[in-house]
């Protein structure tokens, strides 16, 4: 993707997820790996009404180059590029938002995973979502969780394609920002489905996740 496209990506994804109340305010940030650098939203800025002319340029280090200030997750989003440069589907697009139904779960969990497979396309979509215990927003010691996390599954062949910040919000990573918001609408609304449940909800059964993988190569 040349920096031209990304940057009305960025946008086009951007004003999509405030006017569906996926980001509210300035919550949430949206970066996207160039083969020179990175392009990230700037800090503060509310993703409904992003310029693609002020998105924050970064170098291939993370030192920024133009644009105005970059969100201060800037970290978080080269820590995730770095951790999965060696996966079959190298992500381009990293997303984070403080998305009501995912937040809303990590409020009183304890558990390691935000979500148990309890849908086939969030099985085949997203899959396993580990939960980082909570830090200030933009501390370092997070996106050094987050590649732990990575590369935990990662030894054990699985693909991460999110993860949920504890109290903040999920942060998912893909090919390209259509297919990290998916991966992220998938992801809230399976979360809406688990606060919406009249009582406890079973997981999809060994057998039934072993169809998803025989049948569409999904990983769990």
């Amino acid at each position: 993707m040349n920096e031209t496209l990304a940057r009305e990506e960025i946008c086009r994804i951007g004003k999509s997820l405030f006017e569906r109340g996926y980001v509210h305010a300035s919550a949430g940030n949206i970066s996207v790996r160039l083969d020179d650098g990175f392009l990230i939203t700037p800090t503060d800025a509310c993703l409904g009404f992003l310029d693609p002319a002020r998105l924050a340029r970064l170098d291939r280090e993370g030192r920024q180059s133009g644009g105005d200030k970059g969100s201060k997750t800037i970290a978080l989003h080269t820590r995730i590029y770095d951790a999965t440069a060696g996966f079959a589907q190298v992500p381009h697009c990293v997303l984070h938002t403080h998305s009501t139904y995912c937040v809303a779960l990590t409020l009183a969990h304890h558990g390691d995973e935000l979500l148990a497979p309890i849908t086939p396309y969030f099985v085949m979509k997203v899959g396993h979502v580990p939960v980082i215990p909570y830090h200030f927003p933009g501390d370092p010691q997070a996106a050094e969780r987050v590649a732990e996390a990575i590369a935990l599954h990662a030894a054990r062949g699985l693909e991460l394609r999110a993860v949920m910040l504890a109290r903040l919000g999920p942060t998912v990573w893909h090919q390209s920002p259509a297919a990290a918001m998916a991966t992220l609408e998938e992801l809230e609304e399976t979360a809406q489905l688990v606060a919406l449940r009249p009582a406890s909800v079973n997981p999809l059964s060994p057998e039934q996740l072993h169809d998803l993988q025989r049948q569409f190569g999904a990983r769990w």
